[in-house]
């Protein structure tokens, strides 16, 4: 089962639905979002999450 990542915002990050607004694909592991992927509710970058 994937692991579910949480910004400190509350927004938390599913790989079964993937962030699709902003291009990510349903099925997408948190390793593998870009780079520049940020929260898309506050606009944390990647490292501001915590594996939950």
């Amino acid at each position: 089962m994937d692991e579910k990542y949480v910004c400190p915002c509350g927004y938390e990050y599913d790989p079964e639905v993937g962030d699709p607004d902003n291009g990510i694909e349903p099925g997408t592991p948190f390793e593998d979002l870009p780079d520049d992927w940020v929260c898309p509710i506050c606009g944390l970058g990647k490292d501001s999450f915590e594996q939950e």
